[in-house]
């Protein structure tokens, strides 16, 4: 091989592993691990002890492949506002390097293999992920997030839903138990998002986005984290109060939820530059400590004798 030869073919595996990575990036592999953690955790929680294997990996392999359709769908119906804001402007299609044509067919295969997967568990898992991928990329996303400044309370039920997905998917109902673990998402997801909002604000009036810092103010975006953060620490006494779980998740989720308020109160009284994407980031590893508290509590309760 000459010197050519191999410049032209490093040329060609450089350019296939950017594109391999692009798509990649709109599947937003971040997130969709964490919606996987809390559908693993409901999938676990809806049985005494341990789920199957089939349905473990039917089930996650489906609702990952669903979130990811969702995720890519997102991507295609923002390009436009993703191209104006500082946090978002480099992705793929932002930046015309994948073609949008060539979205809509990857999140549509990804789409139809998910469910398809979840089909083989029960149709009730499979239409209710489909309804979840509707919820955020269309009914979210081309909606309620230009409409109002509620968009994150209203549509952050869809990204709630994997808990449930995964307790479905294993019973093949839906049971009161998981509509709990939908709650602990459903009210942990706006001070998370407005944290990072808050941290944004400039990014999102740009782009004519009305989240709430732009419409309502900062000031009163931090008075809402800190009303919604104690409303967690509330709402997140219910597994306990119901019976559902035990001591060590009364104990652990009432330090993390005790620590999110920490974070809310610095922020609406003692802010300084930064504290907001302190809290957006917290706000992370809080939901998925909360849920590894979960399994931890179910497990020992499982399989520790009393």
């Amino acid at each position: 091989m000459d010197k050519l030869q191999w410049i032209e073919r490093s040329s060609g595996s450089i350019l296939a592993s950017a594109v391999w990575r692009d798509y990649l990036t709109m599947t937003k592999p971040k997130v969709v691990a964490m919606l996987l953690l809390t559908a693993l955790v409901g999938m676990c929680l809806a049985v005494p002890t341990v789920p199957t294997l089939k349905v473990v990996v039917f089930g996650l392999a489906g609702i990952g492949l669903q979130s990811a359709a969702a995720a890519v769908f997102n991507h295609v119906l923002d390009r436009r506002f993703d191209a104006q804001m500082a946090r978002t402007y480099h992705r793929p299609l932002a930046k015309g390097r994948i073609a949008t044509v060539n979205a809509v067919l990857f999140a549509s295969v990804l789409m139809v293999s998910g469910f398809l997967l979840l089909w083989q568990l029960n149709p009730l898992t499979a239409w209710l992920t489909m309804a979840s991928l509707v919820g955020y990329a269309l009914v979210y996303t081309v909606w309620l997030k230009h409409a109002t400044p509620q968009n994150i309370v209203i549509g952050g039920l869809a990204g709630a839903a994997p808990p449930l997905l995964g307790w479905v998917a294993v019973t093949g109902s839906v049971n009161p138990h998981a509509l709990l673990l939908v709650m602990l998402v459903f009210v942990w997801t706006p001070p998370h998002f407005w944290a990072l909002a808050i941290h944004r604000r400039d990014d999102y009036a740009k782009a004519g986005i009305p989240m709430l810092p732009v419409t309502h103010g900062i000031e009163y975006t931090k008075t809402m984290v800190l009303f919604y953060t104690l409303l967690l620490f509330a709402v997140g006494l219910l597994p306990w109060l119901t019976g559902m779980s035990g001591g060590i998740y009364l104990i652990g989720s009432s330090l993390l939820n005790l620590g999110f308020i920490g974070y809310a109160i610095k922020l609406k009284f003692f802010d300084n530059a930064g504290h907001a994407w302190a809290t957006f980031n917290y706000s992370i590893w809080h939901i998925l400590a909360l849920f590894v508290v979960l399994l931890v509590d179910h497990w020992w309760l499982a399989f520790i004798p009393s």
